[in-house]
């Protein structure tokens, strides 16, 4: 099973990755593949939204603080959006 995760990366102000990573993996482990960033001193964010959705697509699981950051990102709009083009096509 695939997680959108959070990776730590920096030591004194923390930065985070969203990565894609085996939900067996521990958090510093090797992910699948690098879809964002999160700043939370900055409080900025950056996502790559085409990789996230693919992801949720195939059946990822996000936690929550990633949930609630694509949330803000309205990643989940743009989901719905593709689920009702793909229902109208076929």
């Amino acid at each position: 099973m695939v997680k959108l995760r959070l990776k730590r990366c920096g030591r004194k102000q923390p930065v985070y990755r969203i990565v894609a990573i085996d939900a067996r993996s521990r958090r510093e482990g090797r992910d699948l593949r690098k879809v964002g960033f999160y700043d939370p001193i900055k409080n900025q964010t950056y996502s790559n939204v085409p990789a996230i959705l693919y992801f949720l697509e195939k059946g990822a699981q996000p936690t929550g603080t990633v949930h609630d950051i694509s949330k803000k990102a309205e990643v989940f709009t743009e989901l719905r959006l593709n689920q009702t083009k793909f229902k109208f096509n076929q």
